[in-house]
């Protein structure tokens, strides 16, 4: 009972928080709006992209961090398409390191917090929810999938066949408790930072790994887009 009453009590007092970067251009997409504004099955990705951590809890704080020279579309956007769906807007860097940098300083209290790809509308409830709960245990989590195809690493002398199973795709969104996360970006930018699970790991933290969905994709080409319509007719999702 004592065990259940402290978790419960630590859930309670850990609110839950989705940092939702989206700062692309379109220009893999060969698009004349950024690819984050691109509408897919009635509305546009960003929106698809917020609607998936709604739907895992209505009650979770959004944060999306845009570039200033986009906010009046977005706006725009959300008018056209009556979406009312509760978040806040911040603007983006001049990298992807500045634009959570800057979703981060809006968050005040301790919480458990989610940086996600604004182009990933596919992730599931499931993984959100074992990003958070691994979270809340470890600090950290982010979400991977298993490679399904061969890999060969490139050597001075040409490349070389590897094992495959030694490797993971990584997705978001990349869950960590919030004091854990604004430490690591207190840090100089680094190139080496391919994503905030790095950035972290840069401070010597043990990143926990756990199961991603396949689905989770990250539209940035024309490709990725048409293959999102078709996981749009054979994924069910439960509409805000």
């Amino acid at each position: 009972m004592l065990i259940f009453v402290l978790d419960f009590y630590t859930n309670m007092t850990r609110p839950k928080i989705a940092i939702i970067v989206a700062g692309g251009k379109g220009m893999r997409m060969q698009a004349d709006i950024p690819k984050q504004f691109i509408e897919i099955h009635g509305k546009p990705v960003l929106m698809h992209t917020l609607e998936a951590f709604y739907r895992y809890d209505d009650c979770i704080q959004l944060i999306l961090v845009l570039p200033s020279i986009q906010q009046k579309f977005w706006k725009e956007l959300c008018i056209k398409h009556a979406f009312t769906l509760p978040h806040q807007i911040v603007s983006g860097g001049e990298t992807r390191f500045q634009s959570v940098l800057n979703g981060l300083e809006l968050i005040k209290i301790p919480a458990l917090v989610a940086v996600h790809d604004g182009v990933r509308p596919f992730v599931s409830i499931e993984t959100i929810k074992r990003c958070f709960e691994e979270a809340l245990i470890h600090g950290i989590a982010i979400p991977v999938i298993d490679l399904v195809d061969s890999i060969r690493q490139i050597t001075v002398t040409g490349s070389q066949s590897v094992d495959r199973m030694n490797y993971k795709l990584v997705q978001t969104p990349q869950v960590f408790d919030s004091e854990i996360l604004k430490k690591a970006y207190k840090q100089d930018f680094s190139p080496l930072f391919t994503d905030d699970a790095s950035v972290v790991e840069a401070l010597g933290i043990k990143i926990t790994l756990v199961e991603g969905n396949r689905e989770n994709i990250k539209i940035t080409t024309a490709f990725d887009l048409a293959l999102s319509e078709i996981l749009f007719k054979s994924i069910p999702l439960n509409r805000v």
